[in-house]
């Protein structure tokens, strides 16, 4: 399914090994133990439980490739509130001549901020056409978050980019997380490569992909039924009334 080579292959430390720091994000166990690591062609996957640091290395590989810490294009440049860590700092990515003709750092939690940015962008006086007609032409303020996110990927996302995505099932269905699998499956098609935090077993099930578990021992690489998420949702389904009982009582 893969088309070419990565556009980025791979991230590491500046320095070859993991700074001294002993403060935030550096005392995290994922962090410490990051040394190199390689992303596929097609899809990777860093999953962890809340605090495991996936969003954290996800938004340093962002900002170091030269995204908008709060997320959209390269060309993004409005800052809300500086939260993010220094951690872009240390890290080195590692890039193939292959060029990515576009981009999207993706993340939930400031999606509104985007979509606000870009509103404003579109009052000012411009030659070109609004950028909004780019999102499918309707206000994403104007929209549920779930359609408002799905139409980014519908619309603006395309083939030879890359895209970085922090959790963007947040606001799907599970019908629209089975869309978003489609997306992505057509995207790769046309050359696209992600990078995706996600704690969905149904975006985590692009067969060509590596999977990334971030935990206490560090990074490990599983099989979607080796994780977690999908052996917790599976026990959930098949045996609900049992563990209702369990979580009631």
């Amino acid at each position: 399914m893969a088309q070419g080579e990565a556009f980025l292959r791979a991230v590491e430390w500046k320095t070859g090994r993991v700074p001294s720091e002993q403060s935030y994000p550096y005392t995290l166990p994922a962090i410490r133990q990051l040394d190199r690591l390689k992303f596929h062609p097609s899809v990777t996957y860093l999953i962890g439980e809340n605090g495991s640091g996936k969003s954290t290395i996800l938004e340093a590989i962002a900002v170091a490739w030269g995204f908008n810490p709060e997320g959209g294009t390269r060309n993004f440049a409005f800052s809300t509130w500086e939260s993010h860590s220094p951690l872009h700092e240390d890290l080195r990515l590692v890039r193939s001549a292959r060029q990515a003709k576009d981009g999207f750092f993706f993340r939930a939690e400031s999606y509104y901020n985007v979509a606000t940015q870009i509103e404003l962008l579109d009052r000012e006086p411009s030659f070109g056409p609004p950028l909004i007609q780019s999102y499918g032409g309707k206000s994403l303020h104007h929209q549920s978050h779930g359609e408002s996110f799905f139409a980014t990927f519908l619309h603006r996302f395309r083939g030879n980019s890359l895209y970085i995505l922090d959790e963007p099932e947040a606001a799907l269905s599970p019908s629209r997380q089975m869309s978003m699998l489609s997306r992505i499956h057509q995207l790769v098609q046309q050359g696209a490569q992600f990078i995706i935090a996600t704690h969905s077993p149904i975006l985590m099930a692009y067969p060509d992909s590596i999977l990334y578990d971030l935990g206490d021992s560090g990074i490990e690489v599983k099989t979607l039924e080796e994780t977690e998420h999908f052996l917790i949702t599976k026990e959930f389904v098949n045996n609900r009334q049992r563990m209702l009982r369990e979580l009631l009582e």
